[in-house]
Formats: structure tokens, C-alpha cells, sequence
């Protein structure tokens, strides 16, 4: 017999805050037979209060967990490729060939470690499942710097990665409709407003949101996301090859960018774009969650099938993209990244059906994108009506709930259009712990290894050295902010 001490979150009739929990997180001593890994001796959950079970069973996180391995590949691919690999050759023109592979190659690495770590600790304890990345900071943190730590990181990466959705969607549809409706035709003077294509792009996403009550019911979603995601970072990365490189292309450094504080800068943001062109880890705990997972066949094992397979094919769209970017316009290319590149040189000269294809295949990855990162916040909201009404959301509170959160997107899209340009800064003080900091930690807390041992050791070296890269990349972002402004064009995107 042992026992262990944690947050009750298994099938037992226990109670317990899944997310965002109103009051302090209840822990009991929870006795584990070593045989079985069954829980014992828990007291029956007070009158009036809901069983775990059944609240799991109502929000959408949790509420099915019969997806296949296939069905997690989707959901990794439609949430790990994103329209920031767009900028890898950016990060190239500053740090060169070499260093540029190097770091995209470390960085690919780290962050499938730490996944690794995060699919291993889904399952700490047997018959316990932390499907929500809040619930295992708490598990390893404790209830208040648990959430210290973790709500805002959670908090931008849902909700701020979808209103990032709405602005760089909405500027996609209006370069293709530019791109479809020429200067000069009748069409072009009917063209919208910026706050016109967020909007129709929101209602886009929403009437989406309502076809698809659970994270295991978008995978048809994910499915379509990952075709595109795969479909035009490869397009792109081809036709910059077919079409050749622009004259006077160049892949040295100048003295002026590599030197002095401008030097250090670069090379940071440089660091950043790459560490921030890797994403979903909010997303790998909750994607596990919707496996089957028992003694005999443990969700870890499906769903690491599922992150190699995933992986590999991320892989292949990242390294062609980044590598292919720089060879193709070297210290030419914009701030804006490689989409911008190839219009800017080889608009002319390629069909604009091309082009155009290659925006909608982005608008409909940012659709399929905005479903999968909004699912953490739909589950949020409906807990907090579940957890007070002791019942499912019905259909329209759902509904509403939905709505709610989708108008709460638009208005800060609209609000803070520039929301791109600090980026780098909420990134590093968010993304990048989430990402490659706190699943090392969080073993060492959870899983208590053998101090100074092989894991202890690696663990909290990868950690630190995550702290000590987060801490820069802020510098280096309010660095590049002071030193070259920003346009806070608030309300006019």
C-alpha cells in the first residue's frame, strides 16, 4: 500500500474543479493498491455537490474519449502548424545558415521532449487523468502558484492565439480578394474594411463552433486544418524554388546587424521567432484526454504514436520552409516573412489563382486553428455553468457561451489589430515557459526523481536554461519595441 497525495480527479464520485476552480482545490490522502491502482478509503463527495464523472461527462473537453490515434495526429498537425512558421526564414536572415539550423534544430527537440514529458505525466497516478494543462500545474505546483503559473500562459495561448486568428485571417481574405478583384475593376470598389473581414471571418468560425459540441467531433475540422497547413507552407516553399532567386540575393550579416546591442537584439528575436513558431502544448494534455486509456492500454502509448507520426510531418513543413525562405531571398526577405517574399517578388510572374490558392488554404487553417484553440475557453465557460447549476449546459446556453466568446475575439481584434507586434514580448513571457519550462519542472515535482540523478539533472538544467531564454527574450523584445516604436493603431485595423 502507498499514499499519495493529489488534486481527485479519477472515475471515482469525487469532487473536484477542473479548470478555473472558484475556491481552493480540495486534496485528501488517496491510499493506492500497488496490484490494482485502485483508490481506496475516499470519503463519499458531500450532498448537493456533482460527481467528477458526470461533470467530465458534460463539457466539451472530456466529453467523449473514444478518439482514435488517427484523430490525435489531426488535432497535432491542425494545432501545431500555424501561419508563425511563415517567419522562420526571417530568424535565418539574422542568425546565418549555420546558426539558424542549428537553433531550429535544438528547438525541434526541445519541445518534443517536453511533449514527451507532458504525455508521461498525463497519467500520474493510475486511474487518474490531468486532461486540462491548468489541472496538472496545480497537481504539481500547488492551487495557488499552480495557477499562478499557468492561467495566463493557458489563457493567451487559447483566447489570444484566436484573436491572432481573426487579424491574420482577416488580412489573408482581403490580399485575396485584392488579389482577385484588380485595380480598376468593378469589384475593387466594393472592397471591405478591415473590421469587416474580421467580422465575417468570426461568424465564420462561430457558426462552425456550433456544429461541434466536443474536441473528438472536430476532427473532420483538424483533418481539413492539417491539409492546409501542410498544403500551403509546401506550396510556397516550392514555388520559391521554381521561380528562382531575385537578383542580388545575399546571406551575410552586416557589420551593423551583428554587433553592439542591435546584434544581441536580432539574434534574440531571431531565437524567439523560432522558439515561437512551436505551439499546441496547451493543447497535448486536453488532445490526450479524449483517448481511451485503461491498465492494460494506456493513453500514453497511443498518443505518442500519434506526436511521432505528427511530428515528422511537422518537421517536413518547418525545416523545407525555413531553410528553402532564406536560400530563396536571403537578407531580402521582410519582417512580414515568406508569404509576403514571394508576392513581393514573383507576383508578377505567377498565375494569381496560384496566389490565391495559397490565401485560401491559409484563411481555412486559421478557420480549422480557431476551433481546436477555443475548446480550452468553451470548457472553461460551460464548467463554471455546470459547477453552479449541478447540470450539463443545455443547447442554448452552450450556444451563447460560444457566442459570447467569439464576440469577446472580435472586439479585441478589433481593438488591438497590433496585437501581432507584441507577439514576441507576451510570447516570451508566456508561450515559451509553457512550451519548453514548466513540463520539466512539473516532473520533477510530480514524478520526484532521484535527486542529482540523469533525470533530475536534465530536467532541471532544460528548465533553467528555458527560464534564463524566456528572461531575454522579453529583453529583447521591449528592446526592438523601444527601438523601433509601435503603431498602436487602436480600432483602425
Amino acid at each position: 500500500m502507498g499514499e499519495v497525495v493529489v488534486p481527485i480527479e479519477d472515475n471515482s464520485k469525487h469532487v473536484l474543479p477542473l479548470y478555473l476552480p472558484p475556491r481552493p482545490v480540495p486534496f485528501q490522502i488517496i491510499t493506492i493498491k500497488d496490484t490494482s491502482g485502485a483508490a481506496a478509503g475516499v470519503s463519499p463527495p458531500p450532498q448537493g455537490v456533482v460527481n467528477l464523472s458526470d461533470l467530465e461527462s458534460w463539457l466539451p473537453l472530456t466529453e467523449s474519449r473514444n478518439c482514435s490515434t488517427f484523430s490525435s495526429i489531426l488535432h497535432l498537425l491542425c494545432s501545431g502548424i500555424g501561419f508563425q512558421v511563415l517567419f522562420l526564414p526571417v530568424a535565418f536572415a539574422s542568425l546565418g545558415w549555420a546558426w539558424g539550423i542549428i537553433c531550429l534544430s535544438i528547438a525541434f527537440m526541445w519541445q518534443l521532449y517536453t511533449t514527451w514529458l507532458l504525455v508521461n505525466l498525463h497519467e500520474p497516478v493510475p486511474g487518474i487523468r490531468c486532461s486540462r494543462f491548468v489541472r496538472m500545474s496545480i497537481l504539481a505546483f500547488g492551487p495557488k502558484l499552480g495557477k499562478l503559473l499557468a492561467i495566463f500562459p493557458v489563457m493567451y495561448l487559447s483566447g489570444g492565439s484566436c484573436v491572432m486568428l481573426i487579424i491574420t485571417a482577416g488580412s489573408s481574405m482581403e490580399q485575396l480578394f485584392n488579389i482577385i478583384c484588380e485595380e480598376g475593376t468593378m469589384c475593387r470598389s466594393m472592397s471591405l474594411s478591415g473590421t469587416q473581414w474580421f467580422l465575417i471571418f468570426t461568424c465564420i468560425v462561430l457558426i462552425i463552433a456550433q456544429l461541434f459540441p466536443n474536441l473528438n467531433s472536430i476532427a473532420r475540422v483538424s483533418l481539413t486544418g492539417a491539409i492546409t497547413s501542410i498544403g500551403y507552407c509546401t506550396m510556397i516553399w516550392v514555388l520559391s524554388i521554381s521561380k528562382g532567386r531575385p537578383n542580388n540575393v545575399s546571406y551575410g550579416i552586416t557589420v551593423a546587424d551583428r554587433t553592439g546591442m542591435t546584434g544581441f537584439g536580432n539574434v534574440l528575436n531571431a531565437i524567439g521567432i523560432i522558439m515561437l513558431a512551436f505551439r499546441g502544448h496547451n493543447l497535448i494534455l486536453e488532445i490526450q484526454g479524449t483517448l481511451p486509456s485503461d491498465s492494460k492500454h494506456p493513453s500514453r502509448k497511443s498518443m505518442w504514436r500519434g506526436v511521432m507520426v505528427s511530428y515528422v510531418i511537422i518537421a517536413m513543413c518547418l525545416f523545407p520552409l525555413a531553410i528553402v525562405g532564406f536560400w530563396a531571398y536571403g537578407n531580402k526577405i521582410p519582417e512580414e516573412g515568406i508569404l509576403t517574399a514571394f508576392t513581393k517578388f514573383h507576383g508578377q510572374d505567377t498565375s494569381k489563382y496560384v496566389i490565391g490558392l495559397i490565401y485560401i488554404w491559409l484563411t481555412i487553417s486559421c478557420i480549422t486553428s480557431y476551433q481546436i484553440y477555443a475548446m480550452p475557453a468553451f470548457d472553461n465557460l460551460e464548467f463554471i455553468y455546470a459547477s453552479s447549476k449541478k447540470r450539463r449546459c443545455p443547447g442554448w446556453v452552450r450556444a451563447g457561451i460560444r457566442l459570447f466568446f467569439g464576440g469577446v475575439t472580435f472586439f479585441i481584434a478589433v481593438a488591438f489589430p497590433f496585437l501581432g507586434k507584441l507577439a514576441p514580448l507576451i510570447g516570451g513571457m508566456a508561450a515559451v515557459p509553457l512550451t519548453f519550462v514548466y513540463p520539466c519542472f512539473m516532473w520533477i515535482s510530480i514524478r520526484k526523481p532521484r535527486p542529482k540523478g540523469a533525470m533530475w539533472s536534465l530536467n532541471l538544467g532544460v528548465g533553467s536554461i528555458g527560464i534564463v531564454l524566456s528572461l531575454l527574450l522579453v529583453v529583447a523584445a521591449v528592446w526592438k519595441l523601444d527601438d523601433k516604436g509601435l503603431n498602436a493603431n487602436f480600432f483602425r485595423p
